[in-house]
């Protein structure tokens, strides 16, 4: 008898998934879960951003999802073969439910499912007007009373936030409000963006000059509008900034610069929010139905209190506020913290003559970027993958069909690789002084940016200068406090300075939340970023997922999105379904509410 087919695998195993959610046989499908099992939900039958882990959980979600949801015509994609390889057969599906269609993936071992990833991809009748359903743009025939394109896109701008209100209001114009923007104007969802900055692109502009992606292109697109083929592999900083200004030019965003949020206070009776902004010296009121802070995870500084911070006769910056090395030739300067903004500095600085010393208070892990873009990121995000028929939607599915309790499973293996082969370079900086790690686990990069979005350089040629001392290292000692002229660290050292640079890294996003609308709802929210790993800064119980991230909050209608720029591409296509259909009025079930279990 001919061996079935990884096709055959998938195909039974669908029919009978199918059939049993069509039942409403919650053991049926129970049942076709092995005991070790994972079912990562975004938003199609959760109307949230869920994991599932194991068949209690499997049927306790079904129990009170299936009903109302009502999955139907499961049928494997045929233009995505299932593949198999290590006693693991992989698949795609598409499906629908009452109010939408959606896709997903699975993993089988033994005839039983392991993993299942289900995502939404449209709301039926509310689908985007792309393919063959794009606008025509052009009026044919004869009208006197006519309006241009741009008449009607000016006429639109005007009024909106004025003679009409917006549905969502996006506070924060970076690369997160930016694409959520062009996804909710898809979906035709009345959007005002708020940035406080002068153009679009600004929070990159005005950043240190020689900061740049670390993030290859491949991993980096935007919706809708990919960056071309020739765009550099770590794009520039100016770069970035007029893509983001010509993106929200081309998508037609209403994007309010020179903005900035003064207060914001929801109302339970009327269901919407009260936003008070300044635009170019006027006050504004707008009435949104939502509010959205996209001001990015590392958007509120955080910046130490040290004693002898007000005697300090030199200059103090967090890193956000650094200018770059122009005026700091032959100046002394010490730079608090060794992660990316603090190599990056203090590179830049040396380059430009400073006479610079890192501050390493902690271990830090360290990827060499060569490294990273050929163990790490090859397979999905590189030229090699998009040569092999990989695409950047189908290579965020696979990353997102990892349940995060198993990822480190796959991720440890890749940085043991990236480790052994690098072995020299770890050794000298080892040999330098410097503090490395590679995650409480031994998972490296992604895992510890997931869990708390710190700790962690991606090298792109500063560890040579720390290696051969251009760049001078102290590490193992926190700062005591600062005189006129110097920092003083714990151990007694004393670093003369003219400048302090605190790369400290941000805060958590509610701390916004606290600033712009009260901390008794900051504090109701909780903690914004982390999967509750029980691992430095990111503090248990387990969550499965972002604390609070993109999906609904404790409080009502105010939700968060950012994160890096796959982050913001490839979640903003949820967060911007969820608003739509609420715009609608289409039920929205939310099943497991993200709870609270630490303030910030």
């Amino acid at each position: 008898m001919l061996e079935e087919s990884p096709n055959t695998r998938i195909d039974t195993v669908l029919t009978k998934l199918g059939k049993a959610l069509e039942q409403g046989n919650i053991d049926g499908v129970v049942n076709l879960f092995q005991a070790d099992c994972y079912w990562r939900d975004l938003v199609a039958f959760t109307w949230n951003l869920k994991t599932m882990e194991g068949q209690d959980q499997i049927r306790d979600m079904l129990t009170s999802q299936l009903a109302a949801i009502k999955p139907a015509r499961l049928r494997q994609d045929e233009k995505e073969p299932a593949t198999g390889a290590d006693g693991v057969t992989e698949g795609w599906f598409e499906f629908e439910t009452e109010v939408a269609r959606g896709y997903g993936h699975m993993r089988l071992k033994n005839g039983l499912i392991w993993t299942l990833l289900t995502t939404m991809t449209e709301l039926k009748g509310h689908e985007e007007p792309k393919g063959l359903r794009r606008p025509l743009g052009a009026e044919h025939g004869h009208d006197p009373e006519r309006k241009t394109w741009k008449e009607k896109r000016d006429a639109e701008a005007a009024e909106l936030g004025h003679g009409t209100q917006p549905y969502v209001v996006v506070i924060g114009g970076g690369q997160g409000g930016i694409a959520l923007g062009a996804r909710l104007r898809q979906l035709g969802v009345p959007t005002i963006i708020i940035e406080r900055n002068e153009r679009p692109g600004d929070s990159w502009r005005k950043r240190y000059k020689s900061l740049c992606l670390h993030d290859p292109v491949w991993y980096d697109h935007l919706p809708y509008i990919p960056f071309p083929e020739n765009w550099p592999v770590f794009a520039p900083k100016d770069k970035i900034g007029d893509w983001l200004e010509m993106y929200t030019k081309v998508m037609e965003l209403n994007y309010w610069s020179s903005t900035t949020c003064k207060s914001a206070q929801y109302d339970e009776a009327a269901k919407e929010w009260t936003v008070v902004v300044d635009r170019n010296g006027e006050e504004v009121v707008l009435r949104p139905k939502q509010l959205v802070l996209a001001t990015g995870m590392s958007g509120k500084p955080n910046i130490p209190k040290l004693e002898g911070q007000d005697i300090f006769k030199g200059e103090q910056q967090h890193s956000s506020q650094h200018p770059g090395p122009d005026a700091y030739r032959g100046k002394k300067v010490v730079v608090i913290g060794s992660n990316n903004s603090a190599h990056d500095i203090c590179a830049a600085l040396w380059e430009g003559g400073a006479d610079v010393t890192m501050v390493q208070r902690s271990s830090t892990h360290i990827v060499r970027s060569d490294t990273l873009m050929e163990i790490g990121l090859g397979d999905l995000y590189s030229e090699r993958a998009v040569a092999a028929g990989m695409t950047t939607r189908k290579a965020d599915l696979i990353f997102a069909s990892l349940p995060y309790r198993i990822m480190h499973e796959f991720q440890i293996p890749l940085y043991e690789k990236m480790r052994e082969r690098d072995a020299k370079f770890y050794a000298d900086l080892e040999k330098a002084g410097f503090l490395l790690d590679w995650g409480a686990d031994g998972s490296g990069l992604f895992l510890k940016y997931l869990r708390r979005g710190s700790g962690y350089y991606i090298d792109v040629g500063a560890c040579d200068l720390v290696i051969d001392g251009s760049i001078k290292l102290k590490s193992g000692s926190d700062v005591s406090h600062l005189t006129e002229d110097a920092v003083v660290l714990k151990d007694g050292t004393v670093l003369p300075a003219d400048l302090v640079v605190y790369a400290t890294g941000y805060g958590s996003m509610n701390g916004w939340a606290a600033d712009l609308i009260s901390r008794q709802v900051a504090d109701k929210v909780g903690k914004v970023w982390g999967l509750g790993s029980d691992t430095p800064k990111d503090p248990g119980p387990w969550e499965g997922e972002q604390r609070n991230m993109w999906k609904p909050t404790q409080q009502e209608a105010l939700w968060f999105h950012g994160g890096n720029l796959h982050q913001s591409r490839h979640y903003s296509q949820y967060l911007s379904l969820q608003l739509k259909a609420r715009a609608e009025g289409i039920p929205t079930p939310v099943y497991g509410l993200q709870e609270r279990h630490h303030l910030s």
